[in-house]
């Protein structure tokens, strides 16, 4: 076999050794090898030209201001209909459906059951099917089963629909729930066929915008491709982007300590998140607002949670560290909810949702990170995503059932029990952070006896097979902590 790697024009043979230019014969090491056979470049200083680097700016530039909105506008809509449940309670869905709390619990429950069946075939079919395929029909189905449950008049329809929508859209909820009436519809009626069909446009319309990868992208020329391609293959130069589904990389996934601890993390922080998401509307009606003005009163710390959301990605990121960062935000909801607990002032007990909604939003980012970043190859790091978010929302699940009305506005045992999980949730990170420092140690004092099972006379290091069959256990993949 002989290859080219897509830097230079040097031959490389089956045994590694690499044919320089000028006639010199040279023995890579087993893990630039494996680039090289794959077209790639590995090197442990990457150089790279001017040239090259003006290209990838450009073309980084172009997939941000092109490609990151419309991503960006999926997950806004994913979230704005899975929870404007919660406004179009307080706008009177409850009410007028006749529904009592718990078969409004019951509605909510139902809802994430689908998103447990789905995470996991969904994400190990994106590959197949193709992001340009599969995400904009899933978004235009959504928006449908959202508009049509604004249609909905009795309970049993009701209940099927709830299980496919959710949300939380305060600022939109105050402005349609004063169309009350119009066409013979309530307002919480509005609230669902406006938001859904603004979802089903942008899902018909992104089957046009959504490149299959970056070499797709119309906006970029070849050279822009080009560079791009070799950009990425740096940042995960050793394993193949074909590798091909293996289910024992989904059990792996299953089986990984750091992927188990974080399993509760992502629990935990499901049930915060989706409390707010759901009831935070809710609850701010029943410390004694109007109905309109519970609903702009929720914007407010949301608001407050994209913009730390944003502030702990780009720490985390720009840092390279996960754990950090997640603790350090964590600390807003511990103080938000115990806040909560000691104040009786309805404005004071308002004041703590600014704590409480960051402190769990801002994590939600650096945990998603953090749990792909120590996944590999490509397929368990796509069940170890899925079994997160299988994780967020069994915790949405158990959120369903904390908010009795009965039990408003300061609602004392789910308060409790939210102040524990932020705290456990602080103690799991930190068990997450030594678990990962205590791996990457010992990948360095064994290195020989991990690659020892995979090694030949050619390949003493394990070459390919090493890195497929140990994806991220390999000596040479440093965990992020």
């Amino acid at each position: 076999m002989s290859t080219r790697s897509a830097s230079d024009s040097h031959s490389v043979d089956s045994s590694g050794k690499v044919e320089k230019g000028n006639g010199v014969i040279e023995k890579l090491p087993p893990s630039e090898y494996y680039a090289a056979s794959e077209g790639l470049t590995l090197e442990k200083e990457a150089v790279v030209s001017k040239e090259d680097m003006e290209l990838e700016r450009r073309a980084s530039l172009k997939l941000d201001l092109t490609l990151l909105p419309v991503m960006t506008m999926f997950y806004l809509l994913s979230f704005l209909d899975r929870a404007n449940i919660g406004n179009a309670r307080v706008a009177g869905l409850q009410t007028a459906l006749g529904l009592s709390d718990t078969e409004y619990q019951i509605c909510v429950t139902i809802l994430y059951v689908p998103y447990i069946l789905a995470e996991l075939p969904s994400n190990l079919l994106l590959r197949r099917i193709g992001p340009n395929i599969l995400m904009p029909t899933i978004l235009t189905a959504w928006g449908l089963v959202v508009t049509f449950q604004g249609f909905v008049s009795s309970i049993a329809y009701f209940f099927s629909a709830a299980s496919l929508s959710g949300a939380f859209s305060g600022l939109l909820a105050a402005a349609i729930q004063n169309m009350d009436g119009l066409g013979g519809k309530e307002g919480w009626s509005w609230i669902f066929i406006l938001e859904g069909l603004f979802t089903v446009l942008v899902g018909v319309a992104s089957f046009f915008l959504v490149p299959a990868t970056p070499q797709h992208a119309s906006i970029l020329s070849q050279a822009e491709k080009d560079a791009l391609k070799r950009r990425l293959e740096r940042d995960r130069p050793l394993i193949s982007t074909h590798d091909a589904f293996k289910p024992k990389e989904v059990l792996r996934s299953f089986l990984s300590p750091h992927v188990i601890i974080l399993f509760v993390v992502f629990f935990l922080g499901g049930t915060l998140l989706y409390g707010l998401a759901l009831f935070l509307p809710s609850i701010v009606r029943q410390l004694g607002f109007g109905r309109t003005e519970s609903q702009l009163l929720s914007v407010g710390p949301f608001a407050v949670g994209f913009v730390v959301s944003v502030i702990s990605a780009w720490w985390s990121d720009r840092y390279n560290t996960r754990g950090v960062p997640l603790i350090a935000i964590s600390g807003l909801s511990i103080a938000g909810w115990a806040l909560f607990l000691s104040a009786d002032n309805k404005y004071v007990l308002y004041g703590a949702l600014y704590l409480m909604v960051p402190g769990i939003y801002g994590v939600s980012p650096v945990t998603c990170a953090w749990v792909a970043n120590n996944s590999e190859p490509y397929f368990r790091r796509a069940s170890s995503i899925a079994i997160g978010f299988m994780a967020t929302n069994a915790g949405g699940i158990l959120s369903t059932w904390r908010f009795p009305t009965k039990e408003g506005p300061k609602f004392t045992n789910t308060a409790i029990m939210n102040l524990v999980f932020s705290c456990v949730m602080v103690v799991f990170t930190i068990l997450n952070m030594l678990y990962l420092h205590q791996q990457n140690q010992r990948k360095v004092r064994h290195r020989h006896e991990i690659l020892k099972p995979y090694a030949t006379d050619e390949e003493p290091e394990g070459g390919v097979r090493a890195w497929v069959e140990l994806g991220d256990k390999h000596p040479d993949f440093k965990y992020t902590l």
